[in-house]
């Protein structure tokens, strides 16, 4: 991911905040955050994504619960492209947290997933042929993204 990340922070007299540009508004800064801010952040500057087709924590109904995305980026028609998992810097990405983002899947069935911990990210994208997902070796920019639906 990106290395010249410059994220706009305050304190509070609660806690300290960083600036979300999609949600608009500064929330708490927890590791979690900042992995998640640092991927919007290169999901704009190196991969051409625009910044109003991001959504932050989407809300994804699953068997009556409301599930989170952390990441969802959208075509210029409202389909979901992208759905992404963020860990804290000290989470490993495990299996597991594929499994979580495949299931956040069920309901949005985008063609590719991501799961990073700010150190790690790990891309996949579906493969008709085989109806799985097959990692690649780098994140796809926002047109070849929309190549895949």
């Amino acid at each position: 991911m990106t290395t010249d990340f410059t994220p706009r922070l305050r304190n509070t007299e609660k806690n300290r905040e960083i600036f979300d540009p999609v949600r608009k508004k500064y929330v708490a800064l927890t590791p979690e955050e900042w992995v998640r801010q640092q991927f919007v952040h290169f999901l704009v500057a190196d991969l051409q994504v625009p910044l109003s087709l991001i959504g932050v924590e989407i809300v994804i109904p699953f068997h009556g619960r409301n599930l989170r995305a952390d990441v969802v980026v959208y075509s210029r028609n409202a389909r979901p492209l992208l759905l992404a998992e963020c860990k804290a810097g000290d989470v490993k990405i495990t299996p597991q947290t594929f499994m979580q983002v495949a299931g956040y899947n069920l309901t949005l069935q985008v063609p590719w997933l991501v799961a990073s911990n700010g150190e790690k990210l790990y891309c996949c994208v579906f493969n008709e042929a085989s109806a799985q997902y097959d990692f690649v070796t780098r994140m796809p920019s926002y047109s070849e993204m929309t190549t895949r639906i």
